[in-house]
């Protein structure tokens, strides 16, 4: 016991006296202190008293997209956190290609009597898909709340990055770095992040020289390392010396495509990505991109969420979040976009 109450004192930063109140169930410590403790005994593996043990309140579904992207597990962990910390269990549901499709997860999770479902860049956010399954979820009186995708005509709390934003501080940081000759590689528009983006993009380009065609900036692609690739390479062949990417795994593949050029990163092109994944920081270059803020975003959706299920009406405005310039090592001054495309065709 001796051992064990000094492990959890070491892991949780605390004494061991601390650790046995806590474990005892007493006053006197706060809840800081208390979660620290509980986490300590969760990350080292031992079991929690029976008095510990929180009640769960219910069951809540959280549908994500495949977990490839390291940003999709970000959120899903931070929602699992909020609602944890409120007593919910989360109901992960994770798609891949050719598997368990969303209305397929929706079906399993009524069958599970859930209080509540949060989508993370569902259907809601493809503006080719119908919006149906959403009403019938609603007509149920089933509480839900979409990331990253807001749709009008769906009657639920809306929580998203500004894509607006996002591409405006990564325009303004190229275009302080001497870059004119400025591209984007983005995903299909018919996703509404997508289609944002696009239309910021379109129009900082316009605002600039209205005489430009935008299209001759715009390659489109799959949100893939594969994608990021062709649509980089692509860019920097038509003379382009910085490349903004709708993720960071599109950024990756940029990157991998200049190499593949003889090109290096940032001294011939810049590369910004777009959600600062998890150990997106440690590639070669260290990545700039734009933070989404995703334990924000999770804890305002579980917020919204929670008040729904327990009869608080959520306005139905979308609630945008602003995201942050991470600067590093990809994007440097430019170099003459002749210079650039010289070197690419070597």
């Amino acid at each position: 016991m001796r051992t064990r109450l000094k492990d959890l004192a070491d892991q949780a930063g605390v004494s061991t006296a601390t650790v046995s109140r806590v474990l005892n169930g007493k006053a006197g410590v706060s809840s800081q202190t208390r979660k620290s403790v509980l986490a300590a005994l969760d990350v080292l593996g031992y079991e929690r008293p029976e008095k510990l043990r929180t009640r769960s309140e219910g069951l809540v579904g959280l549908i994500v997209p495949e977990l490839t992207n390291p940003v999709f597990p970000a959120l899903a962990q931070s929602v699992e956190n909020s609602l944890a910390e409120r007593g919910f269990t989360p109901l992960l549901c994770t798609q891949s290609p050719g598997g368990t499709t969303e209305d397929e997860y929706v079906e399993m999770l009524l069958e599970h009597g859930v209080d509540g479902i949060v989508f993370v860049s569902g259907r809601h956010a493809d503006t080719t898909a119908s919006n149906e399954r959403y009403h019938r979820l609603r007509s149920r009186g089933l509480p839900i709340v979409l990331v990253n995708g807001y749709s009008e005509g769906i009657d639920a709390p809306a929580v998203s990055t500004d894509d607006s934003v996002a591409v405006e501080l990564a325009l303004r940081h190229l275009t302080s770095l001497g870059h004119r000759e400025i591209g984007l590689a983005i995903g299909p528009d018919r996703y509404i992040p997508a289609r944002r983006k696009l239309a910021a993009f379109t129009a900082a380009l316009r605002r600039r020289d209205p005489s430009d065609d935008p299209s001759r900036h715009v390659v489109t692609t799959l949100f893939t390392v594969e994608g990021g690739q062709a649509a980089g390479g692509e860019l920097m062949d038509s003379g382009h010396t910085a490349v903004v990417c709708a993720s960071d795994l599109m950024a990756l593949g940029a990157i991998r495509a200049a190499r593949s050029r003889g090109l290096a990163v940032p001294d011939d092109v810049s590369v910004v990505g777009f959600d600062d994944s998890p150990l997106i920081a440690f590639t070669d270059p260290p990545l700039t991109t734009i933070r989404q803020p995703v334990v924000s975003m999770g804890e305002a959706a579980v917020s919204a969420l929670v008040s729904e299920i327990s009869g608080t009406r959520v306005p139905r405005s979308e609630l945008l979040f602003h995201p942050e310039l991470i600067v590093r090592g990809s994007t440097g001054a430019a170099r003459p976009a002749a210079t650039v495309t010289e070197a690419a065709r070597a």
